[in-house]
């Protein structure tokens, strides 16, 4: 107090004030914070390769097992028995082109979607940008398809196809497939963790993908005039994409690329918009 009995405010330049205001109802894309904490995310995604992969035989090996189990199945179902056409193709490399990329996919829709509630105890606890979980688990998938794509490529050489120059396209494709199946997986993480029916229905969504995308059956069988159509499916590009360019079968027509890449893109847009509107409400509801 000073002598004639006014109160004195010193003002200390060495002292901050933070103000802490809740999130407004549609909150920027704050892409500047999300690239800061870039190394927790690398962080996350080892630790989903470590815990996917702990005390198990054959490791990493399952990532390439799993589609090679499945590409013998299909081969003798679809290629022997069924005779679906392959389009000149082995069955075994015709099947595991679509498989490499779809397997990889599904679980990132699987594992992806589950990933806010799965992590509920760092949720509720500590404060990063939420994203990075769903993220981790993108970043982890494409080290199962890294060890996929080099089990194709020892395929390719034993049967001796010849692969087209459709290769240096390949990185096209990965990035499409990255960001469609991103941007479905943020939307239903965000949606499972105050409606868990996304757990029951996320299956029957995988299936229902699986058989709109040429895994199983070339994309040359659909009528012309609804090809247009069927490549808003961003993964019937990137399916299709991939025979092309390591067996030579049909290439995707000039028209699918801007129809599935500008699809992948709104996906990916959406799903972040959609997943930053929802994330304050994510420590009250996990």
């Amino acid at each position: 107090m000073a002598p004639n009995g006014d109160r004195v405010t010193v003002e200390d330049p060495s002292l901050t004030t933070s103000v802490i205001r809740p999130t407004a109802t549609w909150p920027g894309l704050d892409l500047r914070e999300t690239w800061r904490f870039r190394s927790l995310c690398l962080v996350l995604a080892k630790r989903l390769l470590k815990v996917r992969y702990r005390q198990t035989v054959m490791g990493i090996g399952w990532a390439v097992g799993q589609p090679l189990m499945l590409m013998v199945m299909f081969s003798v179902v679809f290629g022997v028995l069924a005779r679906l056409p392959t389009e000149g193709v082995p069955f075994p490399v015709f099947y595991f082109a679509g498989l490499a990329v779809w397997q990889v996919a599904a679980k990132m829709l699987s594992e992806g979607s589950q990933s806010i509630v799965a992590n509920s105890s760092l949720v509720d606890r500590v404060y990063f940008p939420r994203v990075y979980l769903p993220v981790a688990v993108g970043l982890a998938s494409m080290v199962d398809l890294a060890a996929n794509l080099v089990a194709l490529g020892v395929m390719v050489v034993l049967y001796q196809v010849t692969p087209t120059i459709g290769l240096a396209l390949m990185p096209l494709l990965i990035a499409v497939a990255y960001a469609a199946c991103l941007g479905l997986t943020l939307l239903l993480s965000a949606l499972n963790v105050a409606y868990r029916d996304v757990t029951v229905l996320l299956p029957v969504l995988i299936q229902l993908w699986f058989f709109a995308s040429p895994v199983i059956y070339p994309a040359s069988i659909v009528p012309p005039e609804m090809q247009p159509f069927y490549y808003l499916n961003p993964m019937a590009l990137v399916v299709t994409g991939m025979r092309w360019a390591v067996a030579g079968t049909h290439p995707p027509p000039p028209e699918a690329w801007p129809i599935s890449i500008g699809v992948a893109v709104l996906m990916l847009a959406v799903g972040y918009v959609f997943f930053r509107r929802r994330q304050g409400t994510f420590a009250d509801l996990v």
